[in-house]
């Protein structure tokens, strides 16, 4: 119990869980147990099966009238008044010292003090029914939007996966300095596609056509960033012209774009080798 501030917790409450011992079956089954150290199986079953599991486990002992639940990184004392188990509940989260701990320290700090079978259930709807702790508890990130549920593709390059990359040096007759990365949702089929970071969104349509739309079909889905390039005018027009549905990540849900960034950490990491060994990147 060191380190652990309890206002309210003296004699007398020591007292009462001990007088609370005789009003439970569970409890006086195991004080005769465990004061006589006795091994009558009648009434080792006759516990309920919680009760009776810990009893094999050697989780309990009895000390000054007092039963100890025992676990590998502390020994704290067995509960069963549900008054006495509110006291603790209270003072382990609405008392003036705990000031309203989050559920985490709420949970760590009744862990350390008490244990009954339900204590890790009944700490956590006591912690979320906490009227003032919802009220004075403000967020430190934006709420997050419902998730999307992506279509899967019945065939080759309907659905598109596309992001940059533009940590590579420049490199190659025209310095490239930035890599397209397209990967298909169907066959996980990748083109890298060397471009350049200042490109517009005119350059990237046009390399997009003469290197893959010419290969393969119109796409049916393209999912991306919010790249300015992807975001411009030109781009939207133009993919509804060709009948292309655009879909955006954003930055609190960048998994929606989670083909690319894979294939886009996998890329940094062979470039990092090559360079590592001293190779140059080509055309």
């Amino acid at each position: 119990m060191e380190g652990i501030n309890i206002t309210d917790i003296g004699t007398k409450f020591f007292e009462e869980v001990r007088e609370s011992y005789n009003q439970d079956k569970n409890f006086h089954i195991l004080t005769s147990l465990l004061d006589k150290d006795c091994k009558d199986t009648s009434l080792v079953n006759a516990l309920d099966e919680v009760w009776r599991n810990s009893y094999y486990e050697g989780r309990f002992n009895l000390f000054d009238g007092i039963i100890y639940h025992q676990t590998k990184h502390c020994c704290v004392m067995t509960l069963c008044s549900r008054l006495l188990i509110n006291t603790i509940l209270h003072e382990c989260h609405d008392s003036i010292y705990s000031e309203q701990l989050s559920e985490d320290r709420t949970m760590e700090k009744v862990k350390n003090f008490s244990w009954w079978p339900s204590w890790r259930k009944e700490t956590i709807e006591y912690f979320h029914t906490c009227d003032r702790f919802q009220k004075a508890n403000r967020s430190t990130s934006k709420k997050f939007g419902l998730m999307i549920h992506i279509q899967e593709p019945k065939s080759p390059w309907e659905v598109v996966h596309m992001d940059w990359v533009t940590a590579p040096p420049p490199s190659g007759e025209r310095s490239y300095n930035a890599c397209l990365v397209l990967v298909d949702r169907y066959s996980k089929t990748t083109i890298l596609l060397p471009c350049h970071k200042d490109d517009t969104a005119m350059d990237t349509a046009l390399l997009l056509w003469s290197r893959v739309i010419s290969h393969t079909e119109l796409f049916k889905n393209i999912i991306s960033d919010r790249d300015p390039k992807f975001t411009s005018a030109l781009w939207r027009n133009l993919h509804r012209l060709f009948g292309t549905k655009l879909s955006f990540s954003t930055a609190y849900h960048p998994q929606t774009d989670g083909l690319a960034e894979r294939m886009i950490q996998n890329l940094e990491d062979m470039i990092r080798r090559f360079c590592a060994y001293g190779l140059g990147l080509k055309d």
